[in-house]
């Protein structure tokens, strides 16, 4: 797979395939199981540690992809891998519906993990490659708009297709057909393959990444990983436990994207203003705020604004911390944003199972939410002890 197929890419191109690949390798391969969810249990008696146990496999795809991005140099590799992911979002979409046999759901849902590292992880990488090498501001904000977008087309999509497509199976293979939509232009754009790297000049400042700031850093995307994956998984079903928020569980689902969608703006303004590392604590404090509410009060108003503050923080997490590592080894960013994501997929393995099974144990979210608030509370001091960065110029 060489570039001469896209010689003449424009960059709203290679934005716009990015985020198409991120809406079908994360919105559609990884976040149409959290609408889903309540329908697939009420249908075919999916237990809360099941959910939890099929949540946890999906990032065991996830870190599985992340390991081999980690040692993947090649950069055709990391280009042709890219687009299997691409394929294997679309597939394992399509492949819920055909069966309730749990094993086959687990390898789906493994699969889907894989792509999701292919989207979030070689497709960042190349897209911040690329802007690097066009001299333009590496920042992966408006990339990550992907993520938003994703949510909402997962809730949006969970909710209209619920009047047409009772039958869970059938919603399953509509957004298999949504996906496709999303597939060309992601296929149609991607980045092209990156060139060789030029020999090091004599004299030439190239960043590097010291072994406590890597680990310091390992230890905080643990915490916000964990953050993620609780609400990303239990977020509809959370709601619809409460009696009185019946029904709005695809509401909260679509507020996280649509909060998240301007958050990347944002959170690279702050980041230019403020510098990475206090941007980071921000919104680490902000989503342990988020993950409170709804443990706190039962209301709609704290599930919503609990979702919104969830949409508004957790991709600006992702999107600063991977703009900062992939800034940091220009060379090849996709491989250092893998080994760091390494620590975010251990803990989306660890926490769905957790809560899961809490939540089967007390008939109730928020246990875990509250443990969820003490990890993340955990990662901002590992944060608080990284030097403070200096802003950049804007």
């Amino acid at each position: 797979m060489s570039d001469a197929h896209t010689p003449s890419l424009q960059p709203w191109q290679v934005i716009t395939g990015g985020i198409c690949g991120l809406v079908l390798t994360l919105g559609l391969a990884r976040f149409v199981f959290t609408p889903l969810l309540p329908v697939m249990q009420l249908q075919t008696g999916l237990t809360d540690a099941a959910a939890g146990g099929l949540a946890a496999i999906n990032y065991a795809g996830y870190i599985s992809g992340a390991l081999a991005v980690a040692w993947i140099d090649d950069s055709r590799w990391r280009h042709r891998l890219y687009g299997l992911g691409l394929w294997l979002a679309l597939l394992t979409t399509a492949a819920m519906a055909l069966t309730t046999w749990m094993p086959a759901w687990a390898l789906s849902r493994y699969l889907g993990g894989v792509s999701g590292a292919a989207g979030m992880l070689l497709g960042s990488g190349l897209v911040l490659g690329w802007l690097m090498r066009q001299g333009r501001r590496p920042e992966l904000g408006l990339y990550f708009i992907g993520i938003g977008l994703g949510v909402v087309v997962s809730a949006a999509g969970a909710w209209a297709l619920s009047f047409y497509w009772t039958l869970w199976s059938d919603q399953w293979l509509a957004f298999a057909a949504i996906g496709l939509v999303f597939f060309v232009p992601a296929w149609l754009w991607r980045p092209p393959v990156p060139p060789a790297p030029a020999p090091a000049v004599s004299g030439a400042v190239v960043p590097l990444i010291s072994r406590r700031w890597m680990l310091t850093m390992a230890g905080s995307y643990f915490a916000a990983g964990w953050g993620f994956v609780i609400s990303a998984t239990f977020t509809v079903a959370i709601v619809e436990r409460e009696p009185a928020l019946a029904g709005q569980g695809a509401l909260a689902w679509a507020l996280v994207g649509l909060a998240a969608m301007p958050a990347v703006f944002l959170w690279d303004k702050v980041a230019r203003r403020w510098g990475d590392t206090r941007a980071l604590l921000l919104a680490f404090g902000l989503q342990t705020l988020s993950v409170v509410l709804p443990a706190v009060s039962g209301s709609l108003a704290a599930a919503l604004m609990g979702a919104i503050g969830y949409g508004a923080t957790f991709i600006g997490i992702v999107s600063m911390t991977l703009s900062l590592v992939g800034r940091r080894a220009p060379q090849n960013p996709g491989k250092a944003m893998a080994r760091l994501t390494l620590s975010y997929g251990a803990a989306q393995m660890i926490a769905p199972v957790v809560a899961g099974a809490m939540a089967q144990a007390t008939g109730t979210f928020k246990g875990a939410l509250w443990l969820t608030a003490a990890v993340m509370a955990a990662g901002m001091a590992l944060l608080a002890t990284l030097p403070q960065d200096e802003p950049q110029t804007p």
